[in-house]
């Protein structure tokens, strides 16, 4: 087994007044040699957007692009014509293969949007780009692996497709429960992000947006030391 811990405060971090944004893996003015990816897994930015503010029209190609609400709701719009609020309980994923623009922006007058936006490297590059957003049921996470993002040849219940080899799961553990992860291909490491709580993992203390990589072995264990909520995602390490 291969792990790699990624502690809260080693993150990157930009203050654009209107944007608050942790940086897991460097992006933007923050570069790192040495957190530029976990495998497949490019970006895991942690956003707080003010409200009435937020991103102008903008461009992306060839990544698969997830964003997670974790507080408020994000107005999002784009070139194929999509335009929905995206709430927590949701998740968004965006293919953007060719080419697309887009733009989100916090309606709110009052409250501050918190959102995950994770970037996984495509396996194809130049395909049809796609949008697709839905609503995962809080009950399906409770104790228990809810997978909302997968491969699009290998869809499994409602996950939601990118174009590569690899899965997000949610799972909201109480204190002093424990999950087994079994990885999809032995070419997979898992990394796992403690949104909220405290986990024991590969004889590692995680808490609030601690993360750690780990690879090289064909399952892992989590154990819940207080109610945690946790991402984690399954990608190929080559």
């Amino acid at each position: 087994m291969k792990a790699i811990v990624h502690k809260a405060d080693t993150r990157g971090f930009a203050d654009h007044g209107w944007l608050k944004s942790h940086h897991t893996f460097s992006f933007a003015s923050y570069q790192n040699q040495e957190r530029m990816n976990f495998g497949a897994l490019r970006v895991l930015n942690d956003d707080v957007v003010k409200p009435k503010m937020g991103f102008g029209t903008h461009p992306h190609q060839n990544m698969e692009i997830i964003s997670i609400p974790l507080k408020g709701a994000l107005s999002h719009k784009d070139s194929m014509g999509n335009k929905r609020a995206i709430e927590v309980g949701e998740v968004q994923v965006m293919s953007a293969g060719t080419g697309l623009t887009h733009s989100e922006f916090n309606d709110s007058k009052t409250d501050e949007v918190n959102f995950l936006q994770l970037w996984i490297i495509p396996e194809q590059m130049s395909v049809a780009p796609n949008y697709e957003q839905r609503v995962f049921p809080s009950e399906d996470k409770k104790n228990k692996l809810q997978t909302v993002v997968a491969p699009k040849d290998k869809l499994v219940g409602q996950a939601l497709p990118i174009s590569q080899q690899a899965y997000i799961y949610r799972t909201n553990l109480d204190a002093q429960k424990s999950i087994d992860l079994q990885v999809k291909s032995g070419q997979n490491g898992f990394y796992v992000f403690v949104v909220d709580g405290e986990i024991e993992i590969a004889n590692n203390t995680l808490v609030n947006r601690d993360a750690i990589g780990i690879s090289e072995t064909e399952n892992i264990d989590i154990k819940a030391t207080k109610d945690s909520e946790l991402i984690i995602v399954e990608v190929p390490m080559n």
